[in-house]
């Protein structure tokens, strides 16, 4: 009877042994998965910096050199043309600003993935044990 004792322990030690092998090895992945998602929204965020800086460096001049022509061009007029340029470029501006702000929303979560398959396992590992909820 000792024998078969023995073995059951040692088939529930084994057991236990591949569980944490395969819980360590589902963190690994997810950990990751996650790494790879925080490396994506790094690389998003510098190119927004870069493109945003671009864009206001060269709107700037730009805006500076065309209001300086239509000034001179235009010299008896000068405070309209002054006035109605910095109107046009006001209006600009938040219309490049909305563009701006819809850029940087994103649809979807950060780390949406990560999450749903970290929801996946843990919905797995309840329909191992027996505790899979039907709402899941």
């Amino acid at each position: 009877m000792s024998n078969s004792q023995g073995g059951e322990n040692s088939r529930l030690f084994a057991a236990l042994k591949n569980i944490a092998v395969t819980l360590l090895a589902s963190g690994k992945t997810r950990l990751e998965l996650l790494g790879n998602e925080i490396e994506e929204e790094k690389l998003r965020a510098i190119n927004l910096l870069l493109m945003a800086q671009g864009m206001v460096f060269c709107f700037g001049v730009g805006t500076l050199l065309t209001v300086a022509f239509f000034t001179v061009l235009y010299w008896d007029n000068r405070l309209f043309v002054l006035c109605a340029s910095a109107g046009l470029f006001l209006v600009l501006g938040g219309v490049f600003f909305a563009l701006f702000k819809r850029l940087t929303t994103r649809p979807e979560k950060v780390f949406a993935s990560s999450i749903a398959e970290l929801k996946e396992d843990l919905r797995q590992l309840k329909a191992v044990v027996g505790h899979e909820s039907p709402a899941e």
